[in-house]
């Protein structure tokens, strides 16, 4: 089947809209007809050639995705042709030791890791151009119009929710949320820091007022950005940089309980961490530079203070994901208001550029038009 994808033939540069040959799916597989894909820094860094998962090009970006099953391969069992699917970013095995000890985010199979590198089990692709293989980007490649897929990275969605806003479950979402509530396990009544109010940021600050959370108390370098976090639960904003520590405890005397640094800055990690309470919780959610380093002083550990990574807000993706769905029909997620632009394929690279100049909370590219 030859489609429309945004491909990444060289580092540095704008990605091109080409025809790509999308196979027909393997055993255990399925093809999806992508119906939106949010635009991630994630996907930024691949672009910008800092991933440690795009080895090689041509690679197919985007991975953040809701779409409808085309097509299932031979044995596939979990969907089926027209299910609405979210593709999550991670395909657990469900057997390794992460799995069974309740870290799924963690899954050691190899053909999870080959996924993550963009292949299937088998060390190939399903996506060709020009005779050669693309790579699909984190495995999934959804700045296309179609993709193929293991099914076990497919959660099916209930019918009645609209597609386009349910792909941001999948990343921005889970991640900021997941953090709160799973990694950190903010508690009711507690007080949250959010550093960084792009899309995982204003997740995060969902997640916190979804767990209760007396005071949230959002920071970024744009104070428009902050400003922006108080349609999303935050009780407060500060401006992020120099002087974080002393802006967040004028506003909670003695720190705050948890703090959630989403950009990936070293120096944002130090002042979030900086800004709790002896014994409270400090979260990176975000991804530093490779090589990069933070350093917190010693002495602020000692006073009992926790800091804590995570991966794609640490979820297990067929119990977490569901939840989140279930927490927009509940009202309590807001979704399509951190919809910021949708565009279509041929306008992915203004999409991106807007994004890297923090324009837009969330940009989605909607390849069927």
């Amino acid at each position: 089947m030859l489609m429309r994808a945004a491909v990444l033939t060289a580092f540095d540069a704008p990605l091109e809209v080409r025809g790509v040959e999308a196979g027909d799916p393997g055993p255990g597989e399925a093809r999806v007809r992508i119906a939106a894909s949010g635009v991630c820094g994630s996907d930024l860094k691949a672009i910008d050639g800092h991933s440690p998962v795009v080895p090689r090009l041509p690679v197919v970006c985007g991975h953040e995705s809701a779409g409808t099953v085309d097509a299932v391969g031979p044995g596939a069992e979990a969907v089926a042709p027209g299910d609405p699917v979210l593709i999550a970013m991670n395909r657990p095995c469900g057997r390794c030791r992460m799995c069974a000890g309740a870290q799924a985010h963690l899954c050691t199979d190899d053909a999870r890791l080959k996924a993550v590198m963009g292949l299937m089990p088998d060390g190939g692709t399903r996506l060709r151009m020009d005779g050669a293989e693309v790579r699909p980007y984190l495995g999934i490649g959804s700045f296309a119009e179609y993709t193929v897929v293991s099914e076990r990275a497919l959660v099916p969605l209930p019918r009645d929710v609209p597609l386009a806003p349910m792909a941001l479950l999948s990343c921005a979402v889970v991640t900021g949320v997941g953090a709160v509530l799973t990694t950190a396990r903010v508690e009711p009544g507690s007080s949250v820091l959010v550093v960084g109010c792009g899309g995982v940021g204003l997740n995060a600050v969902q997640g916190a007022a979804v767990a209760g959370a007396a005071r949230i108390v959002a920071a970024d370098l744009v104070e428009a950005k902050a400003q922006a976090a108080g349609r999303f639960g935050a009780t407060d904003t500060v401006t992020a940089g120099d002087g974080l520590e002393e802006r967040v405890r004028d506003l909670v005397p003695g720190g705050v309980d948890y703090a959630i640094e989403a950009t990936g800055a070293p120096a944002a990690l130090a002042g979030a961490f900086a800004a709790t309470r002896p014994g409270g919780t400090t979260v990176m959610v975000g991804s530093p530079p490779p090589g990069a380093e933070a350093a917190v002083p010693a002495g602020t550990l000692f006073a009992s203070r926790r800091l804590m990574g995570c991966q794609g807000g640490d979820a297990s993706p067929h119990t977490d994901l569901p939840r989140l769905v279930d927490l927009y029909r509940a009202g309590r997620l807001r979704l399509e208001e951190l919809i910021t632009e949708r565009v279509d394929l041929e306008d992915v690279n203004g999409a991106v550029e807007r994004v890297r100049k923090g324009e837009t909370a969330r940009a989605l590219v909607v390849p069927q038009g």
